[in-house]
């Protein structure tokens, strides 16, 4: 059997995941009945149960759970520990290595968000309705180091509009916190858009740390906030 490390659509919708896509190469069939990533630079996860049966030569991918992030260590070698029953015999536990850069780019992503955190706090305060709109306040908050902190822009969801007043806005070295107004505004009533999104309410903003990369952060919000996000678009589609 062959196993590739590959991230779909929906796996970054849901995070915390991708698919182990396993080839059966052979010419016996073979069941697989759990899955788990053997990573350095992801912790450990419990083997997550599945239920696949591969025929010669058939592909399946396997939703699989990857740990929090190593920073200082690289994802590679990476393997899909499988659970493997052969004809109808006892399950053994077999360890399959992973090809393909999705872990990379996982790891990559995760670890430069991680960065971010750790020299600032970002959050949206004080929200309130206004008319077809949420606003609110975009404050970024000095948790560590001394570099200048740059937030430039900030995308939208599937289905609102995010626009902040001043960007780009800085936190320069010696401050403890900068703010700028924010808002939200329904962008889509589609009623396709509407059920079949798996993001409605994932905010990019882009966030540089000195001279690093600039990073797309996504903005945080707690239950409060996004029942109100979701409110706010049932307010304005059910008008229109």
């Amino acid at each position: 059997m062959s196993a590739e490390a590959v991230r779909l659509r929906t796996d970054e919708a849901i995070g915390g995941r991708f698919q182990v896509r396993i080839t059966n190469t052979g010419d016996a069939p073979f069941s697989v009945t759990a899955v788990a990533l053997e990573s350095p630079g992801f912790s450990v996860l419990p083997a997550a149960p599945v239920a696949a049966e591969f025929a010669p030569r058939r592909v399946i991918d396997l939703p699989t759970g990857y740990g929090e992030p190593v920073c200082d260590t690289a994802p590679a070698p990476a393997a899909a520990r499988l659970t493997v029953v052969r004809g109808g015999g006892a399950a053994e536990s077999v360890l399959v290595p992973l090809d393909g850069d999705a872990l990379d780019v996982v790891h990559d992503e995760e670890c430069a968000v991680r960065a971010v955190g750790e020299v600032v706090d970002i959050a949206v305060t004080d929200l309130a309705d206004d008319g077809d709109a949420l606003v609110g306040t975009l404050e970024l908050t000095r948790a560590g180091g001394e570099e200048p902190v740059v937030a430039s822009a900030l995308g939208r969801s599937v289905l609102i509009e995010a626009t902040a007043e001043d960007l780009p806005v800085e936190l320069a070295p010696e401050d403890g916190s900068v703010t700028t107004a924010v808002s939200f505004t329904p962008a889509t009533c589609d009623p396709h858009v509407l059920s079949e999104t798996k993001k409605p309410y994932v905010f990019p903003l882009t966030v540089q740390v000195g001279e690093a990369d600039p990073v797309p952060v996504d903005l945080p919000f707690d239950q409060a906030a996004l029942d109100r996000l979701a409110a706010l678009v049932q307010r304005v589609c059910a008008v229109r």
